[in-house]
């Protein structure tokens, strides 16, 4: 088996490189836990001094890593530019706060004296996703470096190129050599590498399918796992939000990433006395993403990651047309190269339909009309899903109310949904659990270990 990189615009192949068997895998696994017996002594002085200088190299060679995830699953450049940014962001947040966020914590307690203490626990897997190929990678790999544990990926096979380049990236920062593990390892490893007592800990972002098998496997193995997996977000729009402005974040929040990220807008909740001229804004605003080449800066719509992602989000656009939803735009893929699908708004979807309960990963957006807000926050939480969310209103406290209502681990008002390296990031229900990012997410992998003395000095 060979990890190609296609690019998604053209069809052609870029590169490919060699999978590693499982006995180098094992091998692999082996010199991690070398590295981890050094790597968790290193000050936090030492882990900041590299992680600066990843960050530094990051917006030295902003352009050329952009250009990079661009050819490689489609994003648009000025996308592609804004991750690796993010990617810098969250670098500096976990080199500059680790030391402060993993401090000893005092405890009050009349029976003696108490505090707690975070520690490292060891080597982690890290199952990542193509979506946001350097953003996924660094929000997991950065904290934990930061902690004193090693980290080992297993990324997307369709972006081995990027997964080299992050890599790369940390040995010429002067990480130490396998505190940083980059696996081209197919995916039916995964289970031995969790299944290994030297693997301490394992997270994965993708869909909830993986989730599923990730979380039985470490769970048989007694080893802590965060999952952040798929969403079916919900944007509700009450009666008294700002048309104009709700539209333009409707759009955002639907097509940025070309409609591929967990937490993208896809179920669009609107109340009934504002719904048709939403709806008519919305239908204009969406006709009007142009597509084509992702590094042109004049696309608003570049292709899917793959021709099969197309592929079979066709599919699922057509079996929701065929159960009876209405077409307002697109519903089909354009006649031209490339893994494109074209903006898409469905209708009259019940809940007997493929796409009612399914995450649809592309530029499909799903509109539900509502007669009030009561029954605008029933529908929201009548999903399996619960990763983020969005409340449309002209009163902050009312949307702040609504908020509260939702079951979700993140909730955003006149916002779409957004990753920051300062707050936590994650969900409930089939979209996972365990936090990223803030300070509660280098904790998540930390042995929070209780030291308790008694009150007598002794000697």
């Amino acid at each position: 088996m060979a990890f190609e990189s296609i690019n998604p615009f053209t069809g052609k192949l870029l590169r490919s490189f060699p999978s590693l068997s499982l006995q180098e895998t094992v091998d692999r696994i082996e010199q991690a836990d070398a590295a981890y017996r050094q790597w968790k002594q290193t000050s936090f002085d030492h882990r900041k001094s590299i992680l600066k200088s990843l960050s530094k190299l990051l917006r030295d060679r902003i352009d050329d890593l952009a250009e990079l995830i661009t050819i490689e699953m489609g994003k648009r450049l000025f996308e592609s530019r804004a991750e690796i940014q993010f990617c810098t962001a969250i670098i500096d947040f976990y080199a500059d706060g680790a030391e402060s966020f993993l401090a000893d914590k005092r405890m009050d307690h009349a029976a003696g004296n108490a505090y707690i203490r975070y520690e490292p626990i060891g080597t982690l897997l890290g199952v990542m996703p193509w979506n946001f190929p350097f953003y996924q990678v660094i929000r997991f790999a950065a904290p934990n470096l930061m902690a004193g544990n090693v980290v080992m990926i297993k990324h997307a096979c369709n972006v081995p190129q990027c997964a080299q380049a992050i890599a790369d990236l940390f040995d010429e920062a002067g990480l130490s050599p396998n505190a940083y593990s980059n696996l081209f390892t197919p995916t039916e490893f995964v289970k031995s590498i969790i299944e290994d007592n030297r693997i301490k800990g394992v997270s994965l972002t993708g869909s909830d399918a993986a989730g599923s098998a990730v979380a039985a496997q470490a769970g048989k193995h007694i080893k802590k796992s965060v999952l952040e997996l798929g969403g079916n977000d919900a944007f509700i729009v009450l009666e008294d939000a700002d048309l104009k402005s709700t539209v333009r974040a409707a759009v955002k929040g639907r097509m940025r990433n070309a409609g591929q990220s967990c937490i993208a807008s896809k179920r669009f909740i609107v109340v009934e006395s504002i719904a048709d001229d939403f709806l008519a804004c919305f239908k204009t605003a969406m006709a009007k993403q142009t597509l084509g080449d992702p590094m042109d800066p004049s696309t608003d719509l570049g292709p899917l990651s793959t021709e099969a992602a197309a592929l079979d989000l066709e599919k699922n656009v057509r079996a929701t047309i065929q159960a009876g939803a209405t077409v307002v735009l697109g519903g089909d893929r354009p006649n031209r190269e490339g893994a494109f699908f074209n903006p898409t708004i469905l209708t009259n979807i019940t809940r007997d339909m493929p796409t009612f309960d399914h995450e649809l990963f592309g530029p499909v957006a799903s509109v539900y009309i509502v007669k009030d807000e009561a029954e605008a926050i029933q529908l929201a939480n009548d999903s399996s899903y619960g990763l983020g969310g969005s409340v449309f209103t002209s009163d902050v406290q009312r949307g702040i109310r609504v908020a509260e209502q939702i079951e979700t681990g993140m909730v955003f008002i006149n916002q779409v949904t957004r990753s920051q390296q300062d707050l936590p990031f994650g969900g409930v229900k089939r979209s996972g659990y365990g936090r990223e990012l803030s300070y509660i997410g280098i904790r998540e992998f930390a042995n929070t270990k209780l030291i308790h003395y008694p009150n007598s000095r002794g000697k």
